[in-house]
């Protein structure tokens, strides 16, 4: 913040001794008998060009791997991924623990002939136990309602 005041106070000394060029205002002459008002110069500050990089950096065939793994007995949160990519083909796997005690193992690869494919498979946990509760009906009194009433018109 400190900057941008000393920047405009330094802004407004230039321009206050003439060091900058300061764009001239001109009005109309005024009506007779109407009041003039001035208004004060206008600075201009020219913005300075920006400078880029003149290459961007681009593989034409890019390549890399990699691989996480993660298993935490606490929270019991169980997942990995794989993936390797050479130029526009990517092959890659990844597993989670669903929440209904299946393991979801995702195999997939991906090319510019055949789009992305994709291979899901769920596996069934044995160490995961699930847990139901049951919860026993509640008797609910029921007060005597008068019973229907059956009309009939007679004709």
């Amino acid at each position: 913040m400190a900057f941008k005041f000393f920047a405009v106070l330094a802004l407004v000394a230039a321009v206050s001794a003439g060091v900058l060029p300061v764009q001239q205002v001109y009005h109309a002459a005024p009506a007779p008998a109407t009041v003039a008002y001035a208004h004060a110069p206008v600075a201009v500050a020219h913005a300075q060009p920006v400078l880029t990089k003149a290459t961007e950096e681009y593989d034409p065939h890019p390549q890399y791997k990699y691989a996480y793994d993660v298993q935490d007995s606490l929270s019991g949160d169980s997942k990995s991924q794989v993936e390797e990519r050479d130029g526009d083909v990517v092959h890659g796997e990844y597993s989670l623990i669903d929440a209904d005690g299946y393991k979801r193992v995702v195999q997939y690869t991906s090319d510019p002939v055949n789009g992305f494919n994709a291979v899901v498979n769920r596996i069934p946990l044995e160490h995961v136990k699930t847990v139901v509760k049951t919860v026993a009906p509640v008797a609910v009194p029921v007060a005597a309602a008068p019973l229907p009433v059956a009309y009939h018109q007679h004709h």
